[in-house]
């Protein structure tokens, strides 16, 4: 059994920000993600393009995501791999990579967490099944970018799941691509294809009960990328559910591109590129934290005292039942931030969660889920592991203003 500083579970923007943090604040640090590849719902699940991370201040529009984040978005700029905030996801494998080998982390892709061990309120180890079997790692610190809190829920911590009135979580979506499009041709002819959507929605021909069809241009010429499968009323964290939510959301690929080939330009000679590896899921377990995050703290636009990120991303809530997207924008300029509080669960003390399942209420988490944001939640957590290990205390005995101070000097932006 091999002994760690920090042990990172889940290697998405998340986990890949926080196991550099960690390791560039003197941590030995291992990874570990269960599939071949880091950047998780961007690479696994064909999250694209990153949603809007910056506030406009005059006629400027300035990024509040930055540190880590702003390092892995000029490193793809630099490869020639970014378009309107749509990325290659190959190029994105590649650079997560190259950075995390830089700083000397231990990768272990293709394992999966079944199981923790927690003595005294704090985890000991965590069990990983592995093409050879079951491999136990122990750390002094972990930290849970699992998305699901799936280490925080195996060590017993207390989770929620979706919306506090029924538990149901926003809708899961199968990305898509679509290549060899005019696409010229497509977007001229979105209006009637619009029309004709409406209309075939309103008949009850779809079995997507997604009120249009989102798609995004992409840094390749004639493909289309497509975000517009719906999924409602399955629990992602039941692999039974996710197993239907896969095959639905498949037959919902197929029947909309039929449909749009019957009713748009420039598809004549396309073809169906691909679907991303899984389902994408927008929301699933959130942990009960030292502090939760809610819808009021964020319209409230409050700044925390111990702020380690921002956000001003639209609260963005896809219909868990059906047909609509609610959305609320906030003000010019202005944003909330996320407390560190919030990455510390209830009943551990030598762990801390990262990414879109922080501590929080649903309408909250609407919001920060989005890349940008949690790779800078990420950032934090690795940083105040770091630091946990180097004091020999927990994680809530850390020194808040020292986390915010080395966030800041690493160039991390956190709105205080």
């Amino acid at each position: 059994m091999k002994k760690y500083d920090v042990a990172v579970i889940g290697g998405g923007f998340a986990g890949t920000a926080a196991a550099l943090a960690a390791a560039r604040n003197g941590a030995k640090v291992i990874l570990v993600e269960k599939a071949n590849c880091l950047g998780g719902a961007a690479c696994n699940c064909l999250v694209n393009p990153f949603m809007p991370y910056k506030i406009r201040v005059g006629e400027k529009k300035v990024p509040i995501s930055t540190g880590i984040f702003k390092e892995i978005h000029e490193k793809l700029e630099e490869r020639g791999a970014m378009r309107h905030e749509g990325f290659l996801e190959e190029e994105l494998k590649y650079v997560l990579q190259e950075m995390v080998e830089r700083e000397g982390i231990e990768l272990l892709f293709h394992a999966y967490i079944f199981a923790a061990e927690k003595k005294d309120g704090k985890v000991c180890s965590v069990s990983l099944a592995t093409r050879s079997g079951v491999v136990t790692l122990e750390a002094d610190l972990f930290i849970d970018a699992s998305g699901d809190a799936q280490l925080a829920y195996l060590a017993g911590c207390p989770t929620v799941l979706g919306r506090e009135s029924d538990h149901l979580c926003q809708p899961m979506t199968l990305c898509f691509r679509v290549g060899n499009v005019d696409v010229d041709a497509f977007l001229a002819s979105r209006e009637k294809l619009k029309i004709a959507h409406a209309q075939a929605l309103a008949a009850g021909e779809l079995m997507n009960p997604r009120e249009n069809i989102l798609l995004f241009k992409m840094p390749i010429p004639n493909v289309l990328h497509f975000n517009t499968t719906r999924v409602v009323k399955l629990d992602p964290t039941s692999p039974e559910e996710v197993t239907k939510a896969e095959l639905l959301a498949r037959k919902q690929v197929y029947e909309i591109y039929d449909f749009m080939k019957k009713h748009a330009d420039g598809l004549e000679n396309s073809f169906l590129m691909m679907t991303a590896a899984e389902i994408g899921v927008r929301e699933s377990r959130m942990i009960v934290g030292d502090h939760v995050l809610t819808e009021q703290d964020c319209l409230a636009l409050t700044k925390f005292e111990d702020a380690i990120a921002a956000c001003n991303y639209d609260i963005d809530i896809h219909n868990p039942e059906g047909t609509g997207t609610h959305i609320y924008s906030f003000p010019r300029g202005e944003y909330y931030t996320i407390p560190y509080r919030s990455l510390i669960p209830k009943d551990a003390d030598n762990l801390l969660v990262a990414g879109r399942c922080i501590s929080s209420d649903h309408t909250a988490q609407a919001s920060y889920r989005i890349m940008p944001t949690v790779c800078c939640i990420g950032e934090a957590a690795g940083v105040a592991a770091a630091l946990a290990k180097r004091d020999g205390v927990g994680v809530r005995e850390i020194n808040v203003t020292e986390l915010q101070t080395t966030l800041k000097n690493s160039g991390a932006f956190i709105g205080i």
